[in-house]
């Protein structure tokens, strides 16, 4: 039976591997593939942490104008130190109602969600 399926089909190979890859043919290839290749580096975008609200929200407007009259070095400075003064009394709270850190974690992303929408973060 299987002498049946394959005494159909023919073959269109006509040599030898000696002659296509490695006899005459092997010269001509080698001479058409350049002997060095340059590739660019990929272009990457640096992943930048944006406030999607900005310049939105109550307070957005009065952090703008601190932040252009105390420049914007200072202006971050006092900003860690409130984030982390509000980081401070979440943790105090979450400890005097018995929450884990889980529940902590969550307050605190909670906080900073409505301070982006508040403008607290422009």
């Amino acid at each position: 039976m299987a002498t049946s399926i394959y005494a159909g089909l023919g073959t269109s190979f006509h040599g030898g591997w000696g002659t296509s890859v490695g006899g005459e043919d092997y010269g001509m290839l080698v001479k058409s593939v350049p002997k060095h290749v340059r590739v660019a580096k990929p272009v990457r975008s640096q992943p930048m942490m944006k406030n999607v609200n900005e310049g939105k929200g109550l307070f957005a407007p009065l952090v703008v104008v601190t932040r252009d009259i105390i420049g914007k070095k200072r202006f971050n400075q006092l900003r860690g130190k409130a984030i982390a003064l509000h980081s401070q009394v979440i943790n105090e709270f979450c400890k005097s109602i018995g929450a884990d850190a889980k529940q902590r974690q969550g307050l605190i992303r909670l906080a900073k969600k409505n301070g982006e929408k508040l403008g607290f973060l422009a």
